[in-house]
């Protein structure tokens, strides 16, 4: 199914969480060992916990390369083991580089076989950086989102620097629009080419979706780094569609006790009532 279509009907089926598996060992809750084996315990956990209620989860490449090359084996059995339990998979590595090199990174991650739905992708070495991330896309119906107005403090260190009568991530949005636009869904008006837009810039976040009508947008940042119900409304279609909401300190992280499970399935209930009200 094309991602776009896939994504939306995962948001429409569940919610339009999206559950952040940041796996930080040195913060494992109680019971679980702080090695490789309590990762994997952790992750599985964290997916069963939230399996019903959220659309997709977004496993952070970083914690798992920290173990090296048992990390990596864990993020894959944690890519495969998400699918197996019906949801998409954004996996958070922000790829990005040119000729030979990106074509390589666009083939380890979304090859036809792959687990993952739908990768990260940044955008600072231009179109050539992307180009062969969208094909995979269009050959094995897979999805990107492309980092365009990011939630951190500093994002407008280069995101709002003016370029005639614009910024940066606006004139960035309208270059992913265009890319958009080219592949939207056969049953939706939803790409499969996405945006990262934060929810601590609403304002911005209101804009940006003007300038991305078809575009997804992942929109972390909400909870523990800020962002409100009311601030992530403004990434949504008028429909109720075209977005899917980041939480992980918030979900995962919820309880440190014996109760982790339960804990980070009512947080996902939580959040999910939480924006499903914004809609009624």
């Amino acid at each position: 199914m094309h991602f776009g279509d896939a994504l939306t009907q995962a948001a429409q089926t569940k919610s339009p969480i999206c559950v952040g598996i940041d796996p930080n060992v040195t913060k494992l809750p109680e019971g679980i060992t702080q090695d490789a084996d309590g990762m994997l315990t952790f992750c599985k956990g964290i997916i069963d916990a939230v399996k019903d209620v959220a659309g997709c989860v977004k496993p952070q490449m970083a914690y798992f390369e920290q173990l090296g090359w048992e990390g990596m084996k864990i993020f894959w059995e944690t890519c495969s083991y998400a699918k197996e339990q019906g949801l998409l998979v954004i996996a958070d590595g922000k790829r990005n580089d040119i000729g030979s090199t990106c074509e390589a990174y666009a083939d380890a991650y979304l090859h036809e076989l792959s687990p993952i739905d739908a990768l990260t992708v940044s955008p600072y070495l231009g179109s050539d950086g992307i180009n062969p991330f969208i094909e995979r896309c269009i050959q094995n119906e897979k999805g990107i989102f492309i980092l365009v107005k990011t939630s951190n403090p500093s994002s407008g260190e280069l995101q709002d620097l003016p370029i005639g009568d614009e910024v940066v991530h606006e004139h960035l949005a309208q270059i992913v629009e265009g890319m958009a636009g080219q592949q939207i869904g056969p049953d939706t008006h939803i790409s499969c080419i996405g945006a990262v837009v934060g929810a601590t810039y609403p304002e911005e976040m209101k804009y940006l979706r003007t300038l991305m009508p078809h575009v997804p947008f992942l929109i972390p940042g909400f909870g523990a780094q800020g962002g409100s119900a009311e601030d992530i409304a403004h990434g949504f279609i008028a429909d109720g569609t075209g977005a899917v909401v980041n939480s992980s300190r918030g979900i995962i992280f919820a309880s440190n006790g014996k109760d982790w499970k339960e804990a980070a399935e009512k947080a996902a209930v939580d959040m999910a009532t939480t924006i499903g009200e914004l809609f009624q």
